[in-house]
């Protein structure tokens, strides 16, 4: 049997035997379908498989056909058996066997039960009927020996003898011709079998001749070679391929395809539609031809390899082969193609025709199918038009760059009397059609002709065709309605220009009738050219005498040779402004295009993509909508690039999907904060849109929401980006094609390492040269770091101008060499860079979309493989896990750990070692002294610092924590892979990793974003009862309730933690009689560990350190909550938690969780005003640290104490100590290169410094605040940076950064996904910026801010920016209450007393800690001057004054004083004394030049005005 055959989902196999052993053969054939049907229904019954399958079979003399040209041959077999094969077929049904007529007559049919079909000769075979002893297997045998090519003997184990074959290199060029080129190039390149499989998006053209004569071989041959031969040549131009021909339905069928793997050509669907009519139009005059028929179809199907290991073939698979194959066959005699094709063509309407719908075999409801008419392009008149529509009133956004150059040539053209030419290049969609009709807008005014046009392809094989339709224009020629008026027109305009008898030159270019000439009729064809010219040159003289021509030319890539010619002779000779767009010359332009772009008079232009910032704003103007949500902006920005023209695919997509839903925009105070309404975010437009009016049907106080369950990341790109990608794609070499699609496996950011692991075969020297190649092509970005990328990503290049005269300058000679040395260097900067990107995301995504799913799951498991080895913390970090234990807890790796790796990663998190420092430790335990405990402690942390500074030890790191990077690069992508291999359990492991590392890097946003992601996930897993998959579910519950925490949701926080120490098996009490219960246990468990500590006892185990370390997180948390609670029992429940998180600590052993515990248990007891616990536990703490080796977490453990205790003695008001322990913590931070904790550090010592008024110490340690946020990136960082700038505005009385800088970076950072999710920070920032205008005495401005502020309000946190954000809005409250009461406002007095009311409470209740008891106290005495109490006033103000001194709070108590002199004194302040103490501020600049006296800026207090409330109360 050979396979002659496969065609979509049909196959032709055939015996080749004498006539005399047909009718045994006939009996085996039907044994072996019999067989063939017996197999599916087997497979269907065991694998679920629904293959349905009908075979007709078919006996007689058929003929072979070859044919085909030089480079190409098929065959085909032809004759009467193939048309009765294929009618039995047809007549089967599911499992049937159909023989044919004259397979009927030829077989034996005693051995065959049969069943007649009504009106047919053909018959159904039901089963064989053997005679009794009947032995198959010996007729087998017998009838095989017949059948020379049957393997037997030493080959009888051989499926197929050409496999037997020796290599014969004639014998292979001569079967090359019968394998299509680009598979065969493919073989060549060494590409592996598995590889030359993909889905991607094709254009089907299904050709079907039907023949006069179809059963006679020598008839139809010739045709067919003739028809092959044209199909070809046709197809050849727009690199299309004929796949197969066949004859198996009516007539001879040709399957052509368009964009097979490396042919994908731009405008594929409309070469396709005008190579099926090229085909349509010669072969319907071919002799012999009957009817042809055409069926186009376009979409993704399954180009690739199918059949046997040992005999397969190339082909296209797809329910859009299958509507080609019908719309032939249903349509006979025309050209169709379905809705798919008519809209991608980007045709004119009046080229085709919708057809009637048909009910088609084996398709469903694929849309209308249309008739295509022909691609005749009508041509037009010169018109003068707008080249795209403009949004009236309606900014060009993100091009003010493009719009200035245009501005600035213009106005050089107005002041000249020379020309100016302005170019602009860019690929498409980056918009340059807008900015040339923005340009066309602008230009407009007196004594301007604006002439505007849009070539096309045509254009450019038509001589003079741009400077014909500057004519037609200039001539007034584009409003004529009939030729006699353009006539007419004419003649009047040239008539003292061209003598008459020359007119008739005008016929062909004007499309009038001008009289012929002798003259004329004799000129050739060149003069009468040179004669236009002329003409065309005098019209333009005469007219820029009168108006000054601006001629606008977009797709100006299409002037043809003979305009670009005339254009530069007319800019040397008339003055006129020309301006541009192009797409780069695919091709050398000819001499008089680059003659233009060498003009000293011609600016270059190339377009860059639109910024982060300005996308969105088009897409809210492209919605009509207020806002849209921070994960859409972050989709769009990345799938686009900041292309204009994907910006707008990609939400046409979406809108398409109904991915987008509109909502009415509520209000903040009216939004609930819950869990998903928190992180609802959404970003703004810039505020140029808000000059901008929409007219919009839909209300502009909409915004637009993701539908529900929608991961954008996964969202397949539009067909028309897949196209531009595809093509881009296919232009590469094969083995650039293979790289390129490995790399997308990975993800958009990979690095060359897990590039090298995936690659089939491939040395690293390959990678490296193709990736150079790649990278200087624009398909790859490469960084050296993953602080390069994420720089890169924030900004997009803008568009620049290139200067080809000087370029031209540059010597020729040596270019070649200088380009390989290029090449050589980039190759270099590759083997630096280990981290490459895709330039283009969605070249990614389509890269990615070509695998087949099982390929896809190869790959990504052998991505799992190599990333799972550096799934941990950086070496800086001491490579732990992000979760402590979790590894050894969750047991989901692919590659098994052996004990050494195990020993490796564990032991960082209990260390173990003789003290370094037990000078300290004995000096420690003999003082009683407060004083000398102080000095012993910071002598300590000085002798650390010295250590690290001058050690030869390993103490210090070499270079700064790369957690990050590890997160972008390998976490992350690892749950991604997981969640292609469908292995759910593996991915929730990695994403919460990357929440606890998010979380770590303080970004609450992407923590949220991936718990989201966790949770989806827990939802699909089946529930057991592991100890894996309950650890899980806590760490995700804990995760959540920190994350909530760090946002002031407390109630849900509370929630959340709550559930994780349930799963956890500790329980947490709800009720006061269990909770007091709990209190005595766990004082008895506090006593046993303590007893216990002198006392060796052996380690828990690992998964239950794993247990341990997440009840401490859930504890800390607790008691925080809880303490933030002013009811009386909340303090107890608080109690609790903090003593459970002692005692949990202390079962781990480990150093680091206990001083963590002691210092929360220090730190709460201060809280709660408990004046005798907190000392002793601090102290212990202490004891701890001098017990501790000097590297890895030892050193760590030290800092984080420093770090701790300057909170703690900053909160309670300790500010000496604070100072001094923030100088040391400032200097270790730095030294360990930490910039996530370094940058507190440095915010928290400003503060000490700030109310310590030690300003040069202050300004050094904000200039380190500000390098660190320029030199990493650190967005947090400059927010605390500008946050202290305010404050020294508001309080020091002097400008470091001035208050419009800081402002600036409010609006522009306040939607960035960090920070807007720093309740605190931002509550201080907003009641920062109100409190400066209320001291302005600017209301409304003031009234935003306090508002926002207000909001924030409820999101309750300990943290030193949120009680200083509460403070800051206090004092804003109480100058609005000055306001009201000096324009007597109604509810003044009332709203005066609820205001003191609030600052007594926030005293009392302690919410904000000690050191901020001051400011409240001097609040509290304004207040009631204010209200006429200047009994409670003094009381209040020496309170402040005592807590001030006793502080050292100099900056306050300097202000106290000034207030109490103020406010006690007969002097009259000035009404707009603080505006000129505002305008007459110092920078920091003149009090370090001398120029102002540093003592004198403590008078430029802000003072609290008494006077105006003499008589109101």
């Amino acid at each position: 049997m050979s396979l002659l055959s496969l065609k979509g989902d049909a196959l032709l196999a055939l015996w080749k035997v004498e006539r005399k052993q047909l009718k045994n053969i006939i009996t085996v054939v039907i044994k072996c379908s019999l067989e063939i049907h017996g197999l599916f229904e087997t497979q269907e019954c065991q694998e679920g498989l629904d293959i349905r399958v009908k075979i007709g079979l078919a006996a007689g003399h058929i003929s072979i056909l070859v044919f085909g040209d030089e480079t190409r041959n098929h065959f085909l077999v032809a004759g009467q058996p193939v048309d009765d094969v294929r009618l039995a077929q047809s007549m089967a049904q599911i499992n049937d066997v159909i023989l044919s007529p004259n397979c009927w007559q030829l077989c034996d049919r005693n051995m065959i039960e049969i069943e007649r079909i009504p009106d047919e000769r053909a018959v159904k075979v039901n089963f064989l009927k053997p005679p009794p002893n009947f032995n198959f297997d010996e007729f087998f045998t017998k009838c095989m020996t017949f059948m020379n090519y049957y393997p037997s003997g030493k080959h009888k184990n051989i499926l197929r003898l050409a496999c037997t074959l020796k290599p014969d290199p004639e014998l292979e060029l001569s079967l090359q011709k019968y394998v299509m080129e680009s598979i065969w190039k493919q073989i060549d390149d060494k590409q592996l079998q598995g590889y030359l499989s993909e889905l991607r998006p094709v254009t089907i053209v299904f050709v079907n001749l039907m023949f006069k004569d179809q059963d006679k071989a020598e008839e139809i041959g010739p045709a067919i070679q003739d028809a092959y031969v044209h199909i070809m040549s046709v197809l050849k131009v727009f690199r299309g391929q004929i796949n197969k021909v066949f004859m198996f339905d009516k007539g001879c069928s040709f399957l052509c395809v368009f964009g097979f793997p490396g042919e994908k050509v731009p405008d594929e669907v409309t070469h396709a539609l005008e190579c099926a009519m090229d085909i349509f139009h010669f072969c319907s005059q071919v002799h012999k031809i009957q009817t042809v028929s055409i069926g186009v179809a376009s979409g993704t199907v399954f180009c690739g390899i199918v059949g046997h290991t040992l005999r397969h073939e190339y082909t296209v698979i797809g329910q859009k082969v299958n509507i080609a194959a019908r719309m032939m066959m249903y349509f006979p005699g025309i050209v169709t193609c379905d809705s798919v094709t008519y809209s991608g063509s980007n045709l004119p309407a009046y080229f085709f025709k919708e057809l009637p719908k048909k009910v088609m075999k084996g398709v469903g409801d694929s849309g209308p199918f249309y008739q295509c008419l022909g691609l005749n392009e009508q041509v037009m008149v010169g018109v003068s038009y707008v080249i795209c529509d403009r949004n009236e009133g309606g900014p060009l956004l993100g091009r003010d760059k493009e719009i200035k150059y245009f501005i600035d040539t213009m106005n050089e053209f107005l002041m000249s009397n020379s020309s100016r030419v302005l170019m602009y290049e860019a690929l498409t969609g980056y918009g340059k059609s807008k900015i040339l009709t923005e340009i066309g807008y602008l230009a407009h005014g007196e004594n301007h002709r604006i002439i505007a046009i849009e070539l096309t392809k045509i254009s450019f094989h038509q001589t003079l065709h741009t400077i014909q339709m500057l004519i037609a224009s200039v001539l007034g020629l584009d409003t004529c309605k009939h030729y006699k008026e353009r006539q007419t027109n004419l003649r009047n305009k040239v008539m003292t220009l061209l003598d008459e008898k020359f007119y008739c030159l005008l016929n062909d270019v004007f499309l009038v009738q001008f009289p012929i000439s002798r003259e004329i009729s004799r000129m050739s064809t060149l003069k009468k050219q040179k004669q236009l010219e002329v003409l065309f040159m005098k019209i333009l003289e005469q007219t820029v005498k009168e108006e000054r021509i601006i001629f606008i030319i977009d797709e100006a890539q299409y002037v043809d040779p003979t305009s670009w010619a005339f254009m530069e002779k007319l800019i040397r000779t008339v003055p006129i402004f020309i301006i541009m767009s192009l797409c780069p010359f695919v091709e050398i332009p000819c001499a008089a295009a680059t003659a233009i772009m060498k003009n000293r008079n011609t600016t270059y232009i190339t377009i860059g993509p639109i910024q982060p910032d300005d996308i969105c704003t088009k897409v809210c103007l492209y919605l009509n909508v207020s806002s849209i949500p921070n994960e859409l902006d972050s989709y769009l920005v990345e799938k686009s690039g900041g292309i204009p023209f994907y910006c707008e695919e990609l939400l046409k997509s979406l809108e398409h999907h109904n991915v987008l839903i509109f909502q009415q925009m509520e209000s903040e105070e009216k939004t609930n904060m819950t869990w998903n309404s928190l992180f609802d975010t959404f970003i703004k437009p810039t505020e140029k849109l808000k000059m901008f009016t929409s007219h919009s049907n839909r209300n502009c106080e909409e915004v637009c929401h993701l539908a529900s369950g929608v991961r954008l990341k996964n969202m397949s790109p539009p067909e028309s980006l897949k196209e531009i990608s595809l093509v881009q794609l296919d232009s590469m070499s094969l083995s650039h094609q293979m790289l390129v699609r490995c790399a997308a496996i990975i993800g958009v950011t990979f690095t060359t390492e897990l590039l090298f692991e995936i690659l089939p075969c491939w040395n690293m020297k390959m990678m490296i040269k193709a990736l150079a190649t790649l990278v200087e092509s624009n398909i790859f970005y490469c960084f050296r770091t993953g602080k390069e990328l994420q720089t890169a990503l924030k900004q997009n290049e803008a568009s620049f101008e290139v200067h080809y005269r000087s370029l031209s300058l540059r010597p020729s000679e040596g270019m070649d060499h200088e380009e390989e040395e290029e090449l050589r260097e980039l190759q270099s900067e590759v083997i630096e860079c280990h981290i490459l990107r895709f330039c283009s995301p969605i070249m990614q995504k389509t890269a990615y979309e070509l695998w087949l799913k099982d390929q896809r799951k190869a790959m990504h498991l052998k991505c799992a493989r190599f990333l799972e080895e550096n799934a941990h913390r950086c070496d800086h970090c001491r490579s732990r896990d992000f979760i402590p234990y979790h590894h050894l807890t969750v047991n989901i790796r692919l590659n098994t750990l052996d004990m050494d790796a195990v020993k490796k990663m564990a032991k960082y998190f209990n260390i173990k070692s003789n003290t370094l420092l037990s000078y300290y430790s004995y000096l420690f335990l003999h003082m009683d002294s407060p004083k000398e405990i102080r000095k012993i402690i910071l002598n300590f942390f000085d002798n650390i610092i010295t250590r690290m500074k001058t050690s030869d030890e390993d103490i210090i790191p070499l270079e700064s924590c790369q957690c990050e990077e590890i997160l972008e690069i390998v976490i992350l992508p690892l749950a991604h892979h997981f969640l292609a291999l469908e292995e759910n359990n593996k991915a929730l492991y990695y994403f919460l990793e990357t929440v606890s590392a998010y979380l770590i890097l303080h970004d609450n946003y992407m923590a949220y974003r991936y718990l989201n992601e966790g949770e989806k996930l827990l939802k699909t897993l089946k529930k057991d009862k592991s100890w894996s998959q309950t650890f899980e579910f806590a760490t995700f519950y804990s995760l959540k309730g920190e994350v909530c925490f760090n946002m002031g949701l407390i109630v849900p926080a509370k929630k959340m933690l709550r559930k994780a120490l349930k799963l956890l098996n500790r329980i947490f009490p709800y009720n006061l009689i269990s909770l007091f219960l709990h209190i005595h246990v766990e004082k008895n468990r506090h006593f046993h560990y303590v007893n216990q500590q002198a006392k060796e006892s052996s380690p828990p185990g690992k998964k239950r350190l794993a247990q341990l370390y997440q009840q401490t997180v859930c504890l800390s948390l607790l008691w925080r909550i809880y303490s933030l609670n002013y009811f009386f029992h909340c303090k107890h429940y608080a109690y609790l938690a903090v003593m459970m998180q002692m005692n949990t600590a202390l079962e781990t052993q480990n150093n680091f969780q206990i001083i963590k515990a002691y210092l929360d248990y220090s730190l709460y007891h201060q809280l709660a005003g408990y004046q005798g616990m907190w000392f002793k536990y601090e102290i212990m703490a202490l004891q701890q640290i001098f017990n501790l080796p000097l590297k890895g977490e030892g050193i760590e453990i030290m800092v984080y104490v420093a770090d701790t205790l300057v909170f703690n003695k900053l909160i309670m008001g300790h500010l000496d100590l604070a100072t001094e322990l923030g100088t040391r913590a400032h200097q270790m931070w730095a030294l360990l290169q930490n910039p996530n904790r370094h940058y507190l550090s440095l915010y928290r010592l400003s503060q000490c410094l700030l109310l310590k008024s030690r300003y040069k110490q202050l300004i050094q340690v904000l200039g380190c605040l500000w390098d660190l946020s320029v030199t990493q990136e650190h967005i947090l960082s400059k927010a605390f940076f500008y946050f202290v700038c305010l404050d020294t505005m508001l309080y020091s009385g002097f400008v470091y950064r001035t208050f419009e800088e800081c402002l600036e970076f409010i609006y522009q950072y306040e939607d960035n996904r960090i920070l807007k999710f720093q309740s605190g920070l931002l509550l201080g920032l907003y009641s920062s910026v109100a409190l400066w205008y209320a001291r302005r005495q600017e209301w409304d401005n003031f009234y935003i801010f306090s508002s926002t502020a207000k909001n924030l309000l409820p999101r309750r946190t300990i943290t030193l920016t949120y009680y200083e954000g509460m403070s800051r809005y206090m004092e804003g409250q109480v100058l609005h209450l000055q306001k009201q009461i000096k324009e007597q406002s109604e509810n003044a007095h009332a709203n005066g007393k609820e205001l003191l009311k609030n600052l007594k409470t926030l005293v009392s209740q302690n919410t904000t800690g000690p050191v901020f008891y001051p400011r409240l106290y001097h609040l509290m005495a304004y207040v009631c001057i204010l209200m006429g109490d200047r009994q409670n006033c003094r009381l209040f103000l020496n309170t402040a004054l005592q807590l001030s001194e006793t502080q050292g709070n100099v900056l306050e108590k300097c202000w106290l004083q000034i207030s109490k002199e103020c406010w006690y004194s007969a002097s009259e302040l000035k009404e707009d004394q603080w505006l000129q103490t505002i305008l007459s501020l110092p920078s920091w600049e003149k009090i370090v030049t001398g120029r102002v006296n540093i003592q004198d800026i403590q008078k430029n207090k802000f003072l609290m005005r008494a006077d105006i409330v003499d008589n109101h109360f």
